[in-house]
């Protein structure tokens, strides 16, 4: 797949961090579901994981 210009690049990457999104979501409300996590912990997991994507991707934006 051949992506070209800067709109286009825009629109595949929040494509991609929203199915990303979506897959680590889910897979929270399974572990919640299934292991009885506590919630506090749910929370930290998503921080850290978007804290994470914050760092990779803002260098790539500009």
């Amino acid at each position: 797949m051949h992506i070209d210009g800067t709109i286009a690049i825009s629109q595949a990457m929040i494509a991609f961090i929203g199915f990303a999104l979506l897959l680590i979501g889910g897979s929270l409300v399974i572990m919640r579901l299934r292991h009885k996590y506590h919630p506090n912990l749910i929370g930290a997991m998503i921080g850290g994981m978007l804290c994470f994507l914050l760092l990779e991707m803002l260098p790539t934006l500009t």
